[in-house]
Order: C-alpha cells, then sequence, then structure tokens
C-alpha cells in the first residue's frame, strides 16, 4: 500500500518541483483559467492546461518570462502521463462502446487493428513505467 513514509527523497524532491512549477504558472495567471466542465469544483486545472498556459504565455519572445517557460517544461513529463491516461481512457471507452479495432484504427489514422491494439499496448506500458518509476 502506498503511504507518504514509503516515499523516497527523490519522490519528494519530485513532488515539490512539480508544485513549484504549478505555483510559478498559478502566480502567472493560470489561476485564472476557466474551469472545464469536467473539473470538480476545487479541481486545480490539469498539467496539460498548464503547460498550455505556459506555452500561450510564451507567445511575445520579448515579454516572455523565463520562468514561465521553464515551469511549463518541467510540466511536460506530468502533462504527457495525463494524456496517456486520457488515451487510454478513450480506447477503453471505443471498445466498451463496440467500436472495432479496425474502426478505431481508422480513427487514430493508423493502417490496421493490429496497430491500434499495439499502441494500447504501447500507452499502457508508458503508463505503467510512469507508476513503477514514482
Amino acid at each position: 500500500m502506498w503511504s507518504v513514509e514509503s516515499m523516497t527523497s527523490a519522490d519528494h524532491d519530485s513532488a515539490a518541483s512539480l508544485d513549484q512549477a504549478r505555483g510559478t504558472l498559478d502566480g502567472a495567471g493560470a489561476s485564472a483559467l476557466t474551469r472545464r466542465p469536467w473539473q470538480g469544483p476545487d479541481q486545480p486545472p490539469s498539467d496539460l492546461d498548464l503547460v498550455r498556459f505556459a506555452t500561450w504565455a510564451a507567445r511575445d519572445p520579448a515579454a516572455t518570462d523565463p520562468s514561465v517557460v521553464a515551469a511549463g517544461l518541467g510540466l511536460l513529463s506530468s502533462a504527457r502521463a495525463e494524456l496517456d491516461q486520457l488515451e487510454a481512457g478513450l480506447l477503453f471507452a471505443a471498445r466498451g462502446s463496440g467500436m472495432t479495432w479496425q474502426g478505431i484504427a481508422s480513427a487514430l489514422g493508423l493502417g490496421s487493428a493490429q496497430a491500434a491494439q499495439q499502441r494500447l499496448d504501447r500507452v499502457l506500458a508508458r503508463s505503467h513505467r510512469v507508476v513503477r518509476d514514482r
């Protein structure tokens, strides 16, 4: 079972870095982002939304705060993990709704049912690595 006590020093450092990046972006204006319909009332923006915000905030190189860009870069791995979880969820939902692997492949722009199945395998493997590496 997971507990705070089971976290390593590296885990604490990683969590602190993520929190610092989120705080930097909140301070730069991300705290005013419009709440998404799927967010709970006290749920903060996703790291994916924060990376999008950092990219938007960096649209004018002359006025860009390097700490905002660094914060966005610091959240990329977490945002990728979120996207992998979303993709896996959609793939499971597609199968649960009756879509065939060929239909899923077509929706993903892939050439075969086997390619779609392999995509799910890769997404799940990446998600498993992220959880195992934490």
